[in-house]
């Protein structure tokens, strides 16, 4: 068999594009420019296995075509609801995502944002580098502390519970969560964190609320209006999870209102594309969707791609298979 053509959509850790070179007959997209709708349809065509990231876009249109040769997404990241799964499947096209790996530096960024909102660490750097703090004084920018707190999470998959256990074990923080299933194991009880039915219920009873569940239109706008208006006037809302799970026009209109404290976003709506009503806001720390963002994590999650996609060339089931 002749080798697999591959097409990587972005630049990768070097050491894994390395590995994807030796292995298969390798394209590389050296400006690391992002793909068009018709380009990633084009490359459909074009090859074997094409391995997208979060920034492209592969809805249900891509694989409405003819001639796709592709047999195989090895989807850079656990989530894949930027591309139509079932228009792959239908196509013939398998599609892997890379869980396990970056539980632990996406739980990190959880709690630097509870952080960083919580004491104002972004409206500070702020004020100091456009040279207006006047020196310390005992009322000025007070914030609030995370210690004796409850967090709420809603998903507590590994994500959720690696942000519950750094919050509890900690800071002291009180857990409660909302899962679609029930989660009672020995870590959660050693949390003692609470299980509660509904998510409203967990909305009311957070001073802080943290999202780790998938994106997609089963969750879109899961947070809405009606959900935010349910947080205590302390509040704060964290979200790692994916952009679509909060409605950002209510999101501004309750950080605006001040009915809710302030939030902590790492991912957005139509990202890159960043809301002027979040940009212009002062108690929202807004982050570059840095939630996988180490060394370590970024080649693992490579190497992951790397062994789902030669497991399917070699005619094994990739361990990562979502469809």
């Amino acid at each position: 068999m002749a080798t697999p053509r591959i097409l990587v959509t972005r630049r990768w850790p070097q050491e894994v594009e390395r590995v994807l070179a030796a292995r298969f007959d390798a394209t590389l997209n050296e400006s690391d420019r992002p793909l068009t709708e018709a380009e990633l349809a084009a490359a459909l065509k074009d090859f074997d296995a094409v391995l997208p990231t979060v920034s492209d876009q592969l809805p249900a249109a891509v694989f409405d075509q003819k001639g796709i040769r592709t047999k195989i997404l090895g989807n850079f990241g656990v989530g894949f609801n930027h591309i139509d799964v079932s228009a792959a499947r239908a196509a013939g096209v398998a599609v892997t995502n890379t869980p396990g790996v970056l539980t632990d530096c996406t739980a990190d960024i959880a709690l630097t944002l509870m952080l960083m909102v919580a004491r104002r660490a972004g409206e500070g750097e702020r004020q100091l580098r456009a040279g207006e703090w006047q020196g310390w004084r005992p009322t000025h920018m007070l914030g609030s502390a995370l210690g004796g707190k409850t967090l709420g999470i809603i998903g507590m998959g590994r994500i959720g519970k690696a942000t519950a256990r750094r919050a509890h074990f900690g800071f002291g923080m009180a857990i409660v969560f909302y899962n679609r299933s029930t989660v009672d194991d020995e870590e959660t009880r050693a949390m003692k964190a609470r299980q509660l039915t509904l998510i409203d219920e967990v909305m009311g009873a957070s001073d802080f609320i943290s999202l780790h569940c998938p994106g997609g239109a089963e969750n879109r706008h899961l947070i809405d209006a009606q959900r935010l208006g349910l947080m205590k006037p302390g509040g704060f809302l964290i979200n790692t999870a994916r952009g679509d799970v909060v409605d950002t026009e209510a999101l501004v209109e309750a950080l605006r209102s001040r009915s809710i404290a302030g939030a902590g976003l790492d991912v957005y709506e139509g990202e890159p594309s960043i809301p002027a009503g979040l940009t212009d806001i002062e108690n929202v720390v807004l982050l570059p969707h840095l939630g996988s963002a180490t060394a370590e994590t970024r080649r693992a999650m490579g190497m992951k791609v790397v062994d789902n996609v030669t497991a399917f060339f070699d005619g094994r089931d990739p361990p990562d298979r979502v469809a």
